[in-house]
């Protein structure tokens, strides 16, 4: 049977890559976001558009639109899930409501929205896990992926960034704990510097001197290693920790799309606990 999978705010961004590369697995994408419509926002992308390139990729796209702060339309989400399949395999949890968080100047200096972030990015994150923890224990395995930051540990555009990425890491430790029997792991996997549309528009809004000139790495990246971990027996082992993408690709033997291998930005940014030397042997 095809894995079933939920990518959350996969409308654009990282969470389209990993929709995308799950498609590419062969996977099952459930694609939520509330972009309808290219414009909906300045950076275009819809949920539609998504779907429609899960299936193009070699999996099957169905676009949902849901509203991440309005938990009936989460449960909905759900309820349609148990309904089609039974069952679900893999949850990633992305949607973040992202307001002001490279605009410069203190937190007190802007738009009091920037704290919706631990609403739609925090709770959010909570409320599809709640919904979707009966379907995953349902099909005996399963795998919660909320997807991380550097800016967990680290100064990285203000504190409800940080608090949103911080609490996501301690909320699939304490998730691994009570899914462990159950068989289903929880995971934050943090992400390095990704080549988005928003990243894009940000960086040309930058004057020439300032743009960073590393390579970023593709939106699809990360997908490719939630799908790797998935199938991996290694899965459980991993359950209730953050890992640094870049690492778990090294442990999988993944690469980018084009066969690049992104580089963790561990001894620049911190990190979580480094993989055991176990794990790497």
């Amino acid at each position: 049977m095809k894995p079933i999978a939920v990518v959350t705010g996969a409308s654009r961004g990282a969470g389209k890559g990993i929709a995308l590369a799950l498609g590419a697995a062969g996977h099952t994408v459930y694609v939520t976001g509330r972009s309808v419509s290219n414009k909906d926002t300045e950076w275009g992308g819809t949920i539609q558009e998504t779907a429609e390139q899960v299936s193009e990729a070699g999996g099957k796209g169905i676009a949902v639109a849901v509203d991440h702060a309005d938990d009936r339309s989460v449960a909905e989400l759900f309820d349609r899930i148990q309904r089609d399949h039974g069952r679900l395999d893999i949850l990633v949890n992305n949607a973040a409501k992202l307001v002001a968080t490279t605009s410069p100047g203190g937190f007190w200096e802007k738009p009091l929205e920037a704290g919706d972030l631990i609403t739609v990015g925090l709770r959010s994150h909570f409320v599809s896990s709640y919904y979707a923890a009966p379907l995953l224990i349902a099909n005996g395995k399963g795998l919660i992926v909320n997807t991380g930051h550097y800016g967990s540990v680290c100064y990285y555009h203000g504190p409800a960034y940080g608090a949103q990425k911080a609490g996501s890491d301690k909320m699939v430790a304490d998730m691994a704990k009570e899914l462990r029997q159950h068989n289903v792991a929880a995971v934050s996997v943090w992400m390095g510097g990704l080549d988005t549309e928003r990243a894009r528009t940000h960086l040309a809004s930058l004057p020439e001197d300032r743009r960073p000139t590393q390579k970023r790495q593709s939106p699809q990246f990360a997908g490719r290693v939630i799908a790797a971990l998935y199938g991996s027996e290694r899965r459980m082992e991993l359950s209730g920790r953050a890992v640094i993408d870049a690492e778990l690709a090294a442990l999988f033997d993944v690469t980018d799309l084009d066969g690049s291998r992104p580089v963790s930005h561990r001894f620049t940014m911190g990190g979580p606990p480094e993989l055991h030397r176990s794990l790497l042997a």
